[in-house]
């Protein structure tokens, strides 16, 4: 909750800024897990916690469908993603174990790459 009544309160929540979904600068970075903001290790067992797309959806919010499906395909294209990702990797590993390889990296090394 925010003291919007006061001036500090009312700067802040001039300043807050709150999306639907992942907005363009950030859906193209790199998703982390900070490991201190976990809820599993913030919150302890007793403790009753909500999550605020339910609480949108209580008060009238109607796009949780929409956010859903969305999320949904976002899975699926990050899946495809990793999987294309790790059978580069083994391909790369593979590929650096053949003797064909070695050949190529001998005759680069010879001329300074």
């Amino acid at each position: 909750m925010l003291p919007h009544k006061t001036p500090r309160g009312a700067a802040a929540l001039g300043r807050m800024k709150v999306f639907e979904g992942i907005p363009f600068p950030y859906d193209q970075k790199k998703r982390m897990v900070v490991p201190d903001a976990l809820k599993i290790l913030r919150l302890r067992d007793n403790r009753k916690y909500t999550v605020l797309g339910d609480l949108a959806k209580v008060v009238g919010w109607t796009r949780k469908d929409v956010v859903d499906r969305l999320e949904s395909k976002r899975k699926e294209k990050s899946q495809k993603f990793f999987e294309l990702k790790q059978r580069k990797i083994q391909a790369r590993e593979k590929a650096q174990g053949s003797q064909e390889v070695a050949k190529i990296n001998t005759e680069l090394a010879k001329y300074g790459f």
